[in-house]
């Protein structure tokens, strides 16, 4: 079927028009008529034609503005111009609309029944065209999917760098360096973890193909296999030119991709991002998302934004060492002490008879207990710090004793963490407290002093709110506020100069932000404190 539409001012000719198509085409042509610019290009919007003969001279919008109007929501019909005038300009103007030929009135039958078979063969081809480049773009849209698989895998497990660049060059990665996304799912969250139950990997396969696209209409990159509860994503880029903003940038979009994946899967999922590093060091970058989202409870988290953790063995209770150092990291003494009870008595339940074996262990965890300590910034060390560390751990001669010790040297190192993060988070935000009161007459964003501090804006906002009991905006509002008052109490500022000075450069805003934290107007305010 070919949708053919006549645009003529004169009647007589759309009639013949439509007659010799029809009585030559039958039924595998369906025609449309106008007899205006404007009315061909509404019927156009309607029709989508695949052939149009177009008059050039028509009341109103001529022919070649027509033309011009229906290119924009039509790339593929073919134009065939008709005209009692030879015009250069019109046939230039055409040539660059890509008119497929110039017809020139009177028209005989014949030359009807020629120019639509021309074009009915050239719609043809062009649709042969399109179904050939679909077919292909079906078939590579089942091979890409396997390409990035077998990157992925290439760099992140095997590290085969000579494989990796070929299927690079498959994929037309022309970027150098990238980072990677770890993209963890799970059936629901319990105390800030993605809680996974058996069979929720092979439930995965079924959403894997929706997924995969769900991501990468958000990032340009590659999506590897389904790793248990878990997929890596290479993201090839350009280097930073400034990290900090792009970080954020980053951790936003990859937080827009979270909400967009639990909007169109059932599950729940977390992201963990690592650093941008060249292609052949890309599994430090994969071992970094991992690290990312095993030390942080938030949906999205980047390893800049957290301190560095580490990983164990198969037989090891893994995941209750990790919530010992996680306790440890967060200066959680209560749930600190609890897993190092239990960890004690699984020690017990399985090396009983070797307590050399358990006194090595206790000595471990202390010292990794410190040194996560030390790098926190909670304590300091010496080279004969622990020098009676080792006659302690074989004096005890129990192994009650023996937990005693243990307990207290991980308790006192929770401890210290505790006191170093409330510190740390009271100097970051009496920082940013100072940048504020320094500051509040500028147009200052939480994203700028974030940035003033080094945390990310979420953190930021997040021990922000802990500390002071008030958000960003709220914080710098009373500021802004409070020295407004002191302005408008002086004589020889206005009230609109006092507004400026505080930070609120529309008088109406400022009136309105003024009366709701005060009661009253700044005019009202001026005139019953103002000196």
């Amino acid at each position: 079927m070919y949708r053919i539409l006549v645009a003529d001012d004169e009647g007589i000719m759309l009639e013949a028009f439509k007659s010799v198509i029809s009585s030559t085409f039958g039924d595998s042509c369906i025609t449309e008529t106008a007899k205006t610019g404007r009315a061909v290009t509404e019927k156009a919007e309607t029709f989508h034609p695949d052939i149009v003969f177009m008059d050039i001279h028509m009341p109103g919008i001529n022919g070649i503005q027509a033309m011009r109007e229906i290119r924009k929501f039509n790339t593929t019909a073919l134009f065939y111009v008709v005209s009692a005038y030879d015009k250069f300009d019109y046939a230039k103007e055409a040539i660059d609309l890509g008119v497929e030929r110039y017809l020139t009135k009177p028209i005989s039958k014949a030359k009807i029944i020629s120019a639509v078979e021309e074009a009915i063969e050239k719609v043809d081809k062009k649709r042969n065209q399109r179904s050939n480049l679909l077919k292909i773009q079906e078939k590579l849209e089942t091979v890409i999917p396997v390409v990035e698989n077998s990157f992925v895998g290439s760099l992140l497990f095997q590290q085969e760098e000579q494989t990796a660049d070929y299927y690079r060059q498959l994929l037309d990665i022309e970027e150098k360096q990238g980072y990677v996304m770890v993209i963890q799912f799970g059936q629901s969250y319990e105390n800030g973890r993605l809680i996974s139950p058996v069979g929720m990997n092979v439930k995965a396969q079924s959403f894997y193909d929706e997924l995969r696209d769900v991501v990468k209409s958000s990032f340009s990159c590659a999506v590897g296999s389904v790793m248990s509860n878990r997929i890596p994503v290479i993201v090839p880029c350009s280097l930073p030119e400034n990290p900090y903003e792009e970080r954020i940038d980053l951790v936003e979009q990859a937080r827009n991709l979270v909400s967009r994946l639990e909007n169109r899967i059932d599950a729940r999922f977390r992201i963990g991002l690592g650093r941008i590093r060249p292609m052949r060091e890309l599994e430090r970058s994969y071992r970094e998302a991992l690290r990312a989202l095993n030390g942080s409870k938030s949906r999205v988290i980047h390893i800049e934004d957290l301190s560095q953790n580490g990983v164990y063995d198969e037989e090891f209770p893994v995941d209750m060492e990790k919530r010992i150092f996680r306790y440890l990291g967060d200066g959680d003494e209560k749930k600190c002490v609890q897993e190092l009870n239990t960890f004690f008595d699984w020690m017990l339940e399985h090396y009983a008879e070797d307590m050399n074996n358990i006194r090595l262990k206790v000595l471990e965890y202390i010292i990794w207990g410190e040194k996560i300590a030390f790098e926190a910034g909670a304590v300091n060390y010496g080279f004969s710090y622990r020098r009676d560390y080792l006659d302690v751990a074989m004096a005890c001669s129990g192994y009650e004793e023996l937990r005693s010790w243990f307990l207290d040297k991980m308790v006192n190192i929770c401890r210290s963490i505790r006191d170093q993060k409330e510190e740390q988070s009271n100097s970051a935000v009496k920082k940013a407290m100072l940048y504020i009161q320094e500051n509040f007459s500028k147009d200052i964003s939480l994203d700028e002093v974030s940035g003033q501090v080094n945390i990310s804006p979420y953190y930021f906002s997040k021990i922000f709110k802990e500390e002071t009991g008030e958000n960003f905006i709220e914080y710098l509002t009373r500021i802004r506020i409070e020295k407004a008052k002191e302005f408008l109490k002086q004589p020889e500022v206005s009230v609109k100069e006092a507004g400026v000075k505080s930070g609120y450069t529309d008088p109406n805003y400022f009136s309105r932000i003024f009366k709701k934290q005060t009661d009253m107007t700044p005019s009202e305010f001026k005139t019953r404190y103002g000196k």
